[in-house]
């Protein structure tokens, strides 16, 4: 490869939003030859991707390039978060941590393909984005230089559409009041609500506005825990059943919340997002598992995907134990198999039940609360008589020493 201080090729993993616009024309005015690349994994529409390249080649790229990796994204990421029903601090469904890692993975295969010498990136310096682009960058391609205007220059938004108007980049940037990161996994929404600790985002805010004020009974069907039906229709695509379990929850205004956490840098931080199919999902796998999974099944499912839920945020994805995990995961994953029903109402939903051939209700042990066939009364005494064993020798040894 020619070295990097030559090489004035570079790849921009473009968006085709402000941060990333101003990106453009600041790299072309350093002397780069720009590579504008969009990686959708799941956001786009094909009218969406056309507009961004109109736009990109309006700021003046030499080549713009969008990547699908849609697919890549739910076999390599989003069905291990479904299948460790990972919400970050309860709440998120790393709807923006987890596509950026296959975002960057795609911009550093792009261009190591093209022989680029740089690869810039829109991130500020004060977020988690910038550290998870870095780290997959540095690791996979040393050599290749990273370059961040935003950070670097320590830019406000502001700063940017002026910079932007006086190039005459005459876009209208009033929508770019609230950033919006869409995915397959969800949508991000940020805005100067949720740089704040006590104001909510308003309900314009959110991509999708409430249209429908009744409820709608949703059927789901689960194979080994990968989605395979939605409301009867059959889909041998999860991606495609995610969608349309997202077309059907949209018009409830379902799955919006903010989340509050801490980033990798250190400080607090909160976003807002939508993400109605991916929590209905989540809590419905989770209902099914309930049923035909043991406890200590997920008793360690639940810890180790909130660990691989952490590592996948803090942009960790490369880490080998993230392989070891994603092993252990799927194996769990062999009797979710069932169909749950979910009702769906303005801004929330409930589940209703489960129906699964490996359902463990089902056994003829015993109805919990009510009647057992396989012991007696005096089992039970002898059992719980050799179960207190241990707290009884405790108590004998160390009693009223807590008192």
């Amino acid at each position: 490869m020619t070295d990097s201080q030559d090489n004035k090729k570079l790849v921009l993993a473009f968006s085709g939003g402000l941060d990333t616009s101003f990106c453009v024309k600041y790299l072309n005015e350093q002397g780069y030859h720009v590579h504008a690349v969009l990686v959708n994994t799941g956001g786009f529409s094909d009218d969406e991707i056309a507009e961004t390249e109109q736009r990109a080649k309006m700021l003046g790229v030499e080549h713009f390039e969008a990547l699908n990796e849609t697919q890549t994204y739910y076999q390599r990421c989003v069905r291990y978060l479904l299948f460790g029903n990972v919400l970050r601090n309860n709440t998120y469904p790393l709807s923006v941590s987890a596509e950026r890692v296959f975002q960057a993975l795609a911009i550093i295969r792009y261009a190591q393909r093209v022989g680029a010498g740089h690869i810039a990136h829109g991130s500020t310096g004060a977020g988690n984005d910038q550290v998870r682009f870095d780290l997959i960058f540095t690791t996979l391609a040393p050599d290749i230089n990273v370059i961040t205007p935003i950070r670097d220059l320590q830019l406000s938004r502001q700063e940017e559409v002026a910079y932007l108007r006086e190039r005459g980049v005459t876009t209208s940037w009033e929508k770019a009041r609230y950033s919006i990161n869409q995915g397959l996994w969800g949508t991000s929404v940020g805005g100067q609500e949720t740089l704040t600790s006590d104001q909510a985002l308003p309900d314009e805010a959110y991509p999708s506005q409430l249209e429908r004020e009744d409820s709608q009974i949703v059927s789901i069907r689960f194979a080994q825990g990968e989605p395979v039906a939605v409301d009867g229709t059959t889909h041998d695509d999860p991606v495609e059943a995610i969608r349309h379990l997202q077309r059907l929850a949209a018009p409830f205004a379902i799955g919006r919340d903010t989340h509050v956490g801490d980033t990798i840098i250190g400080i607090k931080g909160r976003v807002g997002f939508e993400a109605a199919a991916p929590l209905i999902l989540i809590k419905a796998h989770q209902l099914l598992e309930k049923h035909v999974l043991v406890k200590w099944q997920q008793y360690w499912k639940e810890q180790l995907a909130n660990w691989y839920g952490m590592m996948l945020h803090e942009g960790q994805y490369l880490d080998p134990v993230m392989r070891n995990i994603e092993v252990f995961l799927e194996d769990t994953q062999r009797t979710v198999t069932g169909t749950v029903t979910v009702s769906l109402h303005p801004y929330r939903f409930t589940l209703v039940g489960v129906k699964s051939d490996f359902d463990l209700m089902q056994a003829d042990f015993g109805q919990y609360g009510e009647m057992n066939r396989a012991w007696t009364g005096e089992d039970v005494k002898g059992f719980t008589k050799v179960l207190s064993t241990q707290n009884k020798i405790w108590q004998r040894v160390n009693g009223g020493k807590d008192e």
